[in-house]
Order: structure tokens, then sequence, then C-alpha cells
């Protein structure tokens, strides 16, 4: 039979592939449906993506390879160095077979000036470069050199991006199917194919795996010596396998990457299995690697790393250990698939049941509050500049180029591309925008908080149902994040960073320096919140990286540095804990067999002395397990302070020295081992996802400092210890915190800490970052970590989303203090509630309630907005229900959910549009009304009867016509 066909450039926005998916066609009836189907929802007006405003009409796999193919330049080639009239001539010469399509010739090619008049240029391009340039629409905004380059999929998403924005919405559908047109028959005549010779081994493999295997001797020998530990030999076994696979699979990508001559001099074709990666066809390195490098290091079902490799690729072949050890992964990944596209789902149900009320319902709340953007840096490199993210968002002071008053951007503004570029250029590190988090609109957000519209590249409309997009923006990756462990195969991806190198050159600055020369000459970094910034001639900073404790310092305070110079070095699998001063340490309480147990090591015969849990064992609590530092006398040393220097031990730590061993400044007094290199699986990405946007706590959270002071420890309580902060500020009380012994904690007695500081390492609860650093820090930590997520799988989801979802998670506030309102204390109410209350106490000129924001977790939130009916759809129907008619709750059906439920219009998009008609067709009809009644009063008024009238007549007489309700 004939079958539906469906255009090939909608497929990656359905989400369909050819291996049996099913697509059902609703037939729209009623006149409104079929304009709403029309001109909202007919692909060509949705050529844009909702969750980061790029083009989703875009050629994938077989056309992608097409258009690469056209782009291509070959030294060599048959026609080089003609030089063509016109665009018609070189697709003659092409047609009679006088020029390759790859060769270099120059053309004269019809553009568009700045002033709008047809000019001729001359470039040096290729035959299949003119032919693609013949399809871009005439503009100056489009010139030629968009297409004079190879393309590759990033590529041809951005001209396709820039035809779009420049050549409006029709040319640019006319564009894309052209494209694609030409990218299937071009691939098709290009005839690439995949052979088992185009997977190259490279001539250096063995090498390279010869050497890494007398490294694992080296580390098998030093465990042997006991000079290092069975977790740190098995991290540097794993570390140096990573490693040596990535240099395999460097000198595949050389090899296979390289152009060859034939016997005339001219360039043969590329390799067809090299191009479909590159061109962003189909396959990725990873893949290449596997066929034609090594393996690599697989996982164990577990998720630890196996240490020894498969160092065989599917070319040659796997040896039957190889096999079984590769079972794990592949089938770790089919299980995998199944369970997270479960989760995924359920992940965007519960972001779409918190969001669902947030609409854009005015065009500004007037409100001067905003958060602050900057670039975005991991590691000291840039993962999104300042540019992109400020594009799309309103401006919310003016943006002035440093060193001169010429505004970039006026407060109130709209930031578009060029503006977005200028900020760039001008070198400005950050600037504040509106968010929807510091939105004041009662309901929903306002359009000014919001920005743009991502797909359609303009300024939101009122009534788009902005929650809902945010929440299946974050909520739709999900399900292609699931699928990631699966196509790998669960191959190892290790390495764990221990360098940083300058990314700018400039000159060093330190800030909050704290450092100390070791015996060997090393700098070595003592500060647990020191910086190292770059700055440039002008003094502007470059960049600025966190330096941890226990780091090597390469570089001294105002050297000057060049990109790639070697900044710092750690070791990213052990902390250690270093002296600060000399002496001889001296045990105190560290006793064998209760806190210290002695491992010796059946393969070495060497024994380590490893700091074990120690309130478990009798009379446990009382010990301090601690190592001291005391002088000639037997003095304890003391710091700069004037404390004594002590090391409390945490479980886990392994010692370094003896007891009454001399220690020099700088030495290392003992290690406490960090975890194994896990794999990093989106299995960290869903469930962190999830785990954020449920504000759960984590299990052995960070402590962070509420107030500037001075670190004190008190008495210790159980199997706790003590900590408490003095202010600096003499006004404030006393900060405590209650630590588990034994965990590690870096500050020592009198250290100065600033608020935000933590006190004890871990994952930040991210309520402790709302109350002590507000909702503008709050917002960063979660947006960063989100992003990290779906960073690592390359997806892109614009921050706006991320804070449409958090501001959903905010609405409730605690109150602290119910001042003369009817509000209690500790009670969680709406903002709006809060704002109402409040209001009234002010008007009568009575004390106001306290509050701050609370953070409930999306479950939480959902459960608890004000419209019940919404709530009791999402979970918990019965509990929902029994409450809400127990409190006499009234539900205004303002949010989508309700009225979807009791079946009226949404109050969204063109529901809300028909609404907004039906209250003006309302309020017209009561002015009407109103008139007509003032007119029957006033007539009636005319025709009282007088005294001596004889009241008689019709019974009809005294009626007044009513209006009808639709003039």
């Amino acid at each position: 039979g004939k079958a539906i066909q469906l255009h090939p450039l909608v497929c990656s926005a359905f989400n369909a592939d050819f291996d049996g998916d099913q697509m059902a066609v609703h037939v729209p009836l009623s006149l409104e449906a079929q304009l709403e189907a029309r001109v909202l929802m007919m692909s060509t007006n949705n050529v844009l993506s909702p969750a980061n405003g790029a083009p989703i009409i875009v050629p994938s796999q077989d056309m992608i390879l097409g258009l690469y193919y056209v782009t291509v330049m070959r030294e060599g080639m048959k026609g080089e160095g003609k030089i063509f009239g016109s665009m018609n001539e070189v697709e003659h010469a092409l047609d009679a077979g006088e020029v390759h399509l790859h060769a270099k010739v120059t053309a004269r090619i019809t553009q568009i000036d700045e002033e709008g008049n047809e000019v001729e240029k001359r470039f040096e391009t290729t035959p299949g470069r003119v032919k693609l340039g013949a399809l871009l629409p005439l503009n100056a905004k489009a010139p030629f050199e968009l297409v004079n380059r190879l393309l590759r999929k990033k590529e041809v998403q951005q001209v396709i991006d820039t035809v779009y924005r420049y050549c409006g919405q029709k040319e640019s559908v006319i564009f894309c199917d052209q494209i694609m047109t030409m990218g299937f028959r071009e691939a098709f005549k290009a005839g690439i194919s995949f052979g088992k010779d185009d997977m190259v081994i490279p001539d250096t493999k063995w090498e390279i795996v010869e050497e890494t295997r007398d490294q694992v001797k080296d580390f098998e020998q030093q465990y042997m010596d006991g000079l290092i530990t069975q977790g740190e030999k098995y991290n540097k076994v794993v570390d140096a396998w990573s490693k040596g696979n990535d240099r395999v699979t460097e000198a595949m990508m050389n090899t296979i990457s390289a152009t060859h001559k034939d016997e005339n001099g001219a360039d043969m074709e590329t390799n067809s299995v090299y191009m479909m990666a590159h061109s962003g066809a189909r396959g990725s390195v990873t893949q290449m690697k596997q066929l034609g490098g090594m393996r690599g290091l697989m996982a164990k079902p577990n998720g630890d790393i196996i240490e020894t490799p498969i160092i065989s690729n599917f070319k040659e072949g796997l040896t039957v250990l190889e096999y079984f050890n590769s079972t794990h992964g592949a089938r770790k990944g089919l299980s995998d698939t199944a369970l997270k596209t479960a989760n995924s789902g359920y992940l965007t149900r519960r972001l779409v049941d918190v969001a669902q009320d947030c609409i854009v319902r005015m065009h500004d709340c007037g409100t001067d509050n905003a958060i602050t953007c900057e670039a975005a840096v991991n590691d000291g490199e840039v993962v999104a500049s300042i540019g992109e993210r400020l594009l799309g968002r309103v401006a919310a002071d003016d943006i002035i180029k440093p060193g001169t008053d010429e505004v970039i951007v006026s407060a109130g503004q709209l930031i578009d591309e060029r503006m977005a570029d200028a900020v760039e250029d001008a070198g400005i590190q950050s600037t504040r925008i509106r968010s929807p988090l510091t939105c004041e609109a009662e309901e929903g957000v306002c359009a000014m908080c919001y920005g743009r519209d991502l797909a359609r590249g303009t300024m939101v409309n009122s009534g788009e149902a902005v929650g809902i997009i945010a929440a299946q923006s974050i909520g739709e990756p999900g399900t292609q994040l699931t699928m990631r462990t699966f196509h790998i195969g669960g191959v190892a991806q290790g390495g764990q960073q221990s360098f940083l190198e300058a990314s700018q050159a400039g000159i060093v600055h330190f800030e909050n320096a704290q450092l100390l020369d070791n015996a060997a000459g090393e700098t070595m970094v003592m500060g647990r919140n020191m910086k190292l910034l770059i700055k440039d001639e002008a003094g502007e900073e470059r960049a600025s990286h966190k330096i941890g404790y226990g780091t090597k310092i390469f570089v001294t305070e105002g050297q000057q540095v060049s990109r790639g110079d070697k900044l710092f070095e750690w070791d990213p699998y052990t902390l250690p804990i270093i002296a600060e001063k000399a002496g001889t340490a001296k045990f105190v309480d560290l006793v064998s067999g209760i806190a210290v147990r002695d491992e010796t090591d059946e393969a070495t015969g060497m024994t380590q002395k490893i700091v074990i849990d120690w309130r478990a064992a009798p009379k446990g609590n009382e010990l301090k397990p601690e190592i001291i530092l005391a002088d000639e006398n037997g003095e304890p040393v003391r710091n700069d302070a004037g404390n004594p220097v002590t090391y409390p031990m945490s479980v886990d730590a392994v010692m370094s020295i003896e007891d009454g061993q001399t220690v020099q400044a700088g030495d290392v007094v003992a290690r406490i081992p960090r975890e194994g290199a896990k794999t990093k699986d989106i299995t960290g990405g869903l469930p962190r996802v999830a785990e954020l946007f449920e504000a759960r706590r984590p299990k052995d959270h960070a402590i962070i400092a509420e107030v500037d002071g001075y670190v004190r420890f008190g008495r210790d309580y159980k199997n706790k210890r003590r900590i408490s902060i003095e202010p600096s500020d003499e006004t404030m009380e006393t900060v405590e915190y209650m630590v588990p012994k034994g965990k590690h904690i870096p500050v020592q007695e009198g250290d100065f800490v600033q608020k935000g500081d933590y006190i004890m390492d871990g994952n930040p609860a991210p309520h402790d970052i709302l109350s002590i650093m507000g909702v503008e820090a709050l917002a960063e930590y979660m947006i960063d970590e989100v992003q990290e997520v779906y960073r690592l799988q390359g997806v892109k989801i614009n921050d706006k989303h991320i804070e449409v979802i958090v501001r959903q998670m905010l609405q409730k506030w605690e109150i602290l203090d119910s001042g003369d309102t009817t509000l209690l204390k500790g009670e969680h109410v709406d903002k709006q509630e809060f704002d109402q209350a409040n209001e009234k106490a002010l008007a009568r000129g009575q004390r106001p309630a306290q509050g701050e924001p609370i953070l409930l977790g999306i479950t939480k939130a959902s459960l608890q907005t004000r419209s019940f009916i919404s709530a009791a759809s999402f979970q918990e129907t019965t509990r929902v229900l029994t409450e809400a008619s127990v409190q006499g709750k009234r539900d205004k059906l303002v949010g989508l959910k309700e009225n979807v439920i009791v079946g009226r219009l949404i109050p969204a998009g063109t529901g809300g549009a028909t609404q907004k008609v039906r209250r003006i067709a309302s309020d017209r009809d009561n002015v009407v009304i109103e008139a007509r009644r003032d007119e029957a009063q006033a007539a009636a008024a005319l025709a009282a009867p007088m005294e001596d009238d004889i009241i008689g007549g019709d019974e009809f007489d005294t009626l007044v016509e009513t209006p009808e309700s639709r003039d």
C-alpha cells in the first residue's frame, strides 16, 4: 500500500527514526482547530528549538555527509586554477566533466553589499561550494563566505540560523528544502562506502601499549615496596591506561585524517569513515577508537573500573577474556536504557506539574531586582561566554563600555545577537539582567523578566505558557541522556585532571595567599580560600582559579606567564595533611586496635597505619585521635595565632610518619584517600538533576559558615565535635555546629572564615545556600549544577528554563515573626498571602510579619500549589482532597491543569486570548446595561404618576426592555 511519507528535516524535531516508528494522523475538524494547526503547529512555523533557540529543522546523517562532501577542497584536482565568470559557467563545466567538484577554482559571484546593491565579487572556492552558494538567498547578511568553507553539522546549523534570522521564514524554509535535496543527491553521487580496511590501526599502537605496561609494572613495584597503597596503585594504573588509550586514539585519528597524494600529486579522497565522523553525520571518535584503536578500560557491574584494559579492537578481534569483560558494560547499557526512560518521563511529569501555572501574564512588573550574569567557567575553561548567556535577556542596568561612557545596551532593552557580540568584544566581565527568579508579577511572570521567546526570536508574547516550555526543555533531553551508556558499551572514560595550565597570558596575583616552602623547595598551599588570578596589563582580571589545600604552585606573585605555562598541580586521589611547622610528631589517642589498625599488605609485607572508626570501641567517645608537634623541650609547637599545632585525624587517613619522628615544615603527615575514579555515566546525570530539583539534602552535606568570624573548637558532645564561629561583628551571637568525629575538617582553631565558606567538605545543601547566601547564589548554584550534567552530554539548554523552575520552587515563605498579622510563626504561606497580610497590617499602622523564602522540592511544591484540583491530579489524591475539603479551599482555576480537568479552554495561548476577548465583551456589556438602567430609571422617574392621576393603564407599561447581552 501507500505509506504516509514524512519529511526528513522534521525527523529530529519529532525524534523519529526509521526503525519501525509509527505516527498517527490527526484531522483538525473545527475551523479554529484548522486555523491553529495551520498558523501555530505547522513545521515551517517552528524552525527554532524552544529549549535553546537554535534551529531544530536541521539536516542530519546522509544530508550532512553530502554537504560535507560538496564543500571539501582538494589539491591537484582536474580543472584547478580555472576562472569562471558566473555560477552558471561553473555548473556547465561541472556537468561537462571539465572540472572536479573539489578543485580549487576562482569564481565570480553576485553578492549584495551593505547598501543593498548587487555587486560581483571574486572568491577562491570549489565548484561544489559554488553549487551550494547558488541556493543561498541574496542578502547582505548571508554572504557567500557563509558556505565557502568545509561544512560540518555545526556550520550547517549556523548557516540555517543566519538565513532564518536575516532572510525571513519563507526564504529559509525554501533554502532548507533545497539544501536537503542537494545533500541527499550529493551523498549518493559521492558513493562513500565503508569497508574493513577503512579502519586503520596506527603503527605506534603496540609501542604505546608496551610503554604503558612498563609504567604499570613500575606502579606494581612501588606497591610491592610499600611506597603506595593498594588504592593509590589502582588509581595510578587506571590513569596510566586511560592516558595510553588517549594516545592510541590520537595516533589513530592522525593516521586516518592524513591526506595522501596519488602518483600525479593530487590529493586522494579522505578516509570515508573519518568523513562520516568528522562531518557529524554518524559515529564518534569513541566508536572509531573501539574499531581501530583499543577498546580501553571497562567497568565492572558495580561501576568500578577493571584495571586491565581491553587492548584489542574490533578489527583485530577480542580474546575470550576481553570479550567476557566487555559483556558487563554492554548488559548494563541495555538495562539502564529501560530503567531510565521511565525515570526521565517521571522527572518531566513532576517538572510540568510544578511549572504549569507559570504563564506570561503582564508586560512589565517594574521590579528593580536582577541577577548577575557572567561567563560560565569550568576548570579554568570558558564553557559559556557572557554573550551566550546574555542573549535574549533584558538588561537591568545600562551596560557601558569599560573606560568610556558609551552605552552598549540601555536598561530595559532586549539584548539581541548584535548587542551580545558588542558586550563580548568590550570585554565586560559581568552585568545585571532581569530574571524570572526576581519577577514580582502576582501570577506567572512578566515578559520583561523572561525576555526572548526562544522559539520565535522575539520578545515573549503575553499568554505564553513558559512554565510548560521550561519543564519540557529540561525533561526532554533526559530521555536522550538516558540512552548514553548504551552507545559506548560501558567503555570507561577515566583520567583525572591533576594540573592546570594558564589559559591566558598575564601577570599572576594571589588572593588570601598562605604559602609554605617544604624541604624539597616546592611551594605548597596551606590556605583554604586562596585564589590565583591572572590579570592583563590594564589590571583587568582575565582568569581566576580557586586553589585547594596541599596544591603545589609553580609560579610566584607578580610573575609574567604565557599561555600553556603550568601554574599548579595537585594529587587528584589523595588529600594530604601538611605540617606547617617543624618539630617532633607525637601521636595522641592513636591507640593501636582502637583508633588505628596496622594493615600489613600480603603482597609487600609493609605495614601501614590506617585510622579506623574509633567511636564504636568501648570508651571510644572520649578519644580525640590527633598528631601534635612538640619542640626539643617537649612543649607543643604553637602557630602564629598562638594555638598549639594539632592535626585531628579522620577515619581512613593513612599515616605517613611514625610516632616520635622529626618533621620538617611542608612534610606530609597523613594522607586521606579520595574516592576512586567512578565511571562518568549519565547515571550521575539524571538522578543528579532529579536530586537538585527535589532539593534533597545530600548524605554528607557540607556545613557552610553563616557569619564571618573565627573558628573555635568547643567541648565535644558524645560522638560529635563542636565547632563554633565567633563573629567578627560583636553584636552577633556565636554560631555552633556539630560535626561527627572522624570527619575531615578543613579548618583549624583560630582560622578566619568568611560567610559562605565550607567548614566541612561535601556537597552543599541547597537550603543552606538559600538561607545563608540568598536567592541569587542559590540560582547560580542550581543553574551551574544542572547545566554541568547536560553539558557533559553536549545538550544545550537555556538558563531561563532552569530559572523558571527554581522560581516555582521558591514560592513559599516561612513566617519568622507573625507581627500583628493573622499569620502564625513557622507557617508556610504563599508569597502573595504574605504580602497581602503585610499590606493590611501596614495600612492599619501595625507591625508587619517577618519571613524568609524557603526552598521546596518540585514534588512538594506541586502538592502545595494554591489549586487543589491540580495537586489532586498529581499525587496522593485522597489526602489532597480531604485536606482541601477540611479547610474549605476554593480553586480559582488560574493554572492550566485545573482548567483542563474541568473541561475549559486553558488560560494560555489562544485560550488566553479568547478569555481576554470574553472579559472585554462582558465589561462592555456591563457598561451598556448600566447606561440602559440609568435611562430606565430616569424614564421611570418622568413617568411616575401625579397624585391626581388615575392609576390605571396596562401592567406592561412599567416594564423596560432589557438589552440583549451581546450588543
